[in-house]
């Protein structure tokens, strides 16, 4: 099993990785090179999570292996293979970071119509970008060569670099944690609240309408823009070609009303347009591609804010219910799998909805507060070594000495999986004005995938070190001279600033105390809210109006559904009802329709037969007094004799005969 698992962990993270890019970003619509970029960011950051149990396991084994002999855990991986794959996850997710995911989110946001252009746009505005990093890092090279007691290596420099990024990420990665500790635990508990979640429901529908209306009024402006340029610039201007490229970022229905006449030959040097400039089309393309995004984004979340709403709708009615039968005010257009017919049934899912899923949030927002409790007291207190205060630092030791490596790995992966959940929660809950948004439903655009992959490149790593901190695996923070895991010997020895080693690593972590106080009284919440951002809060006038609009907007939109689906039940009986009949009536008519046909086609084939005998008959001469007059050209075919003469066969004897 040697290395088995670190084979199995990275194929799993892989498919991790890409079952969440495709949640929130779109195969089908995006650059290539963005969706590459995203996916291997998060895919080097879920590794570092998901492998450094490992690590921390094997380092358990070196240290007990060298005092007496005890088995290998089965999760064992060969000397010399975690430094290289460290060093190479950690190497590539940094020049990911700080160098390509930069360039990369400039490039993609560009509005420019060639690859050279694209590049250029994003050169220039990641020039301020790398020339600050340039300075900063040109200022403490000199710093360190001017002081005569520093002798740095090639080593030690890197060392500094690593320090410095580590430095940054840890100042963001408390900012985050501090939130993400007490809001999970707490959403949970909310959400096992009765009615809780649609009122925050109502609250949201009301925001998001107000942010659909102005999507839908920025891709008008945009769309006149286009149109009046599109006007103007013909067919053989050489400027045609970008006017081109903007409409098809367009969606079809504008595409339809812009669509140029091809049959308008004007040539645009007979007339003094004012025509607009290469740069101008620029700033309109990329103008075009973030209003249209922005008008689908909020659309689509309207639709799914919708079918939470009546969701929840459907769970209040359906509390008081004496059946106990989940009945929905909209049942499912899609058939019926397996699952729901034998499984799911709406028996199985009144119980679940409206009795043991509250109790299930209970019981996992209890849970997750105590995990937060105790995060919060070893943040606080692992520094210190004797006594060991730290309690995942008293977990590992005591599974230490029964040799219980699984149970080594399973705490560490569960400790690290939460400060993660926490952290990376908030990164995708954050939403920075509309420049960053991650939305689920393939609805993220590309600069918010880019800028959610470089946040997890730089948070990763120090958060990692914490962890290690916590459990008292880094001798730079404990102080303790024992062998340090694969992960820490690449991040180098941070003695090298002795002033961050000693200083910021170990008290600023405590600031998570006052971030936590903080977050649990909504100060963060009450701001933004006096700022003119309205947030969900209950004892608020703004929220209760917001609330109220919410609902209104919901119950409006509840009857247009409602009538849609009247109309159509309405027509699926009626049909089912005349149906039948208009079948049948159908059917009678095109066999009457066919029996007719059939008969004008004899008359006219036997006409000019008919017309012949009677000219005959007009010319020869008619005998009187004759009793009978056979004609047998027309007795042939009909079988039947008339009476000699014209007016003898309008005598009263035999004027009934043909009937």
């Amino acid at each position: 099993m040697s290395g088995a698992a670190l084979g199995i962990e990275i194929v799993v993270v892989f498919f991790l990785a890409l079952f969440l890019l495709h949640r929130y970003g779109d195969f089908k619509k995006q650059q290539r090179m963005v969706l590459f970029g995203t996916l291997l960011a998060w895919y080097l950051c879920f590794l570092i999570v998901f492998i450094l149990p490992l690590d921390v396991s094997t380092v358990s084994y070196h240290l007990r292996s060298k005092n007496l002999e005890c088995y290998k855990p089965w999760s064992y991986i060969p000397d010399g293979v975690m430094p290289i794959f460290w060093r190479v996850v950690y190497w590539t997710s940094q020049c990911l970071t700080w160098l390509l995911l930069p360039f990369m989110q400039s490039y993609a946001r560009s509005g420019g119509f060639s690859i050279t252009g694209k590049i250029k746009t994003a050169l220039i505005e990641n020039a301020i970008y790398y020339g600050t990093y340039l300075l900063i890092f040109g200022s403490l090279l000199i710093y360190v060569a001017v002081n005569p007691n520093w002798h740095l290596d090639w080593y030690q420099l890197q060392t500094i670099g690593i320090t410095a990024a580590n430095t940054w990420g840890l100042f963001l990665l408390v900012l985050l944690l501090g939130y993400g500790l007490v809001e999970i635990p707490r959403s949970y508990w909310n959400a096992s609240k009765r009615g809780h979640l649609l009122m925050k429901t109502y609250f949201k529908a009301a925001k998001l309408m107000t942010e659909k209306a102005d999507a839908e009024e920025s891709l008008e402006d945009a769309m006149e823009e286009v149109r009046k340029i599109n006007e103007s610039v013909k067919y053989n201007h050489p400027l045609r070609k970008y006017i081109d490229t903007i409409l098809k970022k367009c969606p079809a229905e504008y595409q339809e009303k812009m669509g140029r006449n091809m049959d308008d030959y004007e040539d645009f040097e007979e007339k003094q347009n004012m025509y607009p400039s290469e740069k101008s089309l620029v700033k309109l393309h990329k103008q075009v591609i973030y209003a249209v995004q922005r008008h689908n984004r909020t659309r689509v979340q309207w639709h799914i804010l919708l079918e939470q709403a009546f969701h929840l709708e459907d769970v209040a009615k359906n509390e008081a219910s004496a059946t106990h039968q989940f009945v929905r005010s909209f049942p499912s257009q899609e058939p019926e799998g397996w699952f729901s017919r034998y499984i799911y049934t709406p028996t199985v899912e009144w119980y679940w909805e409206c009795l043991l899923k509250q109790w299930c949030y209970r019981i996992l927002a209890v849970l997750l507060s105590l995990l937060s409790v105790a995060v919060v007291w070893s943040e606080c207190t692992f520094f210190s070594t004797h006594p060991v205060l730290s309690l995942f630092a008293v977990l590992i030791q005591v599974a230490e000495r029964t040799y219980n490596y699984l149970y080594i790995e399973m705490a560490c992966f569960i400790t690290i999986f939460f400060l993660c959940t926490c952290v990376y929660s908030t990164v995708f809950r954050i939403r920075v004005f509309n420049y960053y948004y991650l939305a689920s439903h393939h609805q993220t655009d590309a600069y918010s995938l880019q800028f959610s992959g470089m946040l997890f490149c730089r948070l990763t790593p120090p958060l990692c070190l914490n962890f290690l901190g916590l459990i008292h695996m880094d001798s730079a923070i404990s102080h303790q001279k024992k062998e340090q895991t694969a992960y820490t010997s690449i991040m180098g020895s941070m003695r090298v600033l002795y002033f961050i080693a000693d200083g910021f690593y170990i008290y600023y972590p405590m600031l998570i105390v006052i971030l936590c106080i903080a977050t649990y009284f909504s100060l963060g919440t009450r701001c933004l809210n006096l700022l003119g951002f309205q947030q969900f809060m209950g004892d608020n006038d703004m929220t209760s109006d917001l609330i109220d609009e919410g609902k209104e907007l919901i119950r409006r939109e509840k009857r247009k559904r409602q009538r849609a689906e009247d109309g159509e039940n309405r027509r699926r009986e009626w049909k089912e009802r005349y149906g039948n009949q208009r079948e049948d009536y159908t059917r009678n008519r095109n066999v009457h329709s066919e029996l007719k046909e059939t008969t004008m086609k004899y008359t006219r084939s036997n006409r000019p037969d008919r017309d012949r005998v009677e000219l005959l008959q007009d010319a020869e001469p008619m005998d009187f007094n004759a009793d009978t007059f056979a004609d047998d050209g027309l007795d042939s075919e009909s079988g039947r004799h008339h009476p000699g003469g014209r007016y003898l066969s309008m005598s009263r004897s035999r004027i009934f005969d043909d009937v």
